[in-house]
């Protein structure tokens, strides 16, 4: 089932039918041994570090799969308001969640 996603709060050419309520995806992941060690390299060189990109991406692909499962588990075809948030936790794991209203779209 693809399920559309937007960061606003309609689809053109849709009406909202109905509200199934907020859906989440939620990730916590840190890097691993080979990611911090080159992670740890560029803070001493400087420059944009790949490895701590790479997994930030991974992480939020993650997160917004689980968004998608949720929206699929509470019987939406979209989801709108879409959102990601991030926050560290503890010494070097970071959280991302993503956030949006389930809704259910019919065409015009």
């Amino acid at each position: 089932m693809d399920i559309p996603v937007t960061t606003t709060f309609d689809f053109d050419g849709h009406i909202i039918k109905e509200y199934k309520g907020v859906v989440r995806g939620i990730v916590v992941r840190s890097p691993t041994i080979v990611q911090g060690f080159l992670g740890g390299l560029k803070n001493i060189v400087g420059g944009k570090i790949g490895a701590y990109t790479e997994m930030c991406e991974q992480t939020r692909e993650d997160a917004y799969q689980h968004l998608l499962q949720h929206a699929e588990q509470v019987g939406a075809n979209a989801v709108v308001g879409f959102r990601y948030d991030s926050s560290d936790l503890k010494d070097s794991a970071t959280e991302v969640l993503c956030y949006g209203t389930a809704v259910v779209i019919e065409k015009e």
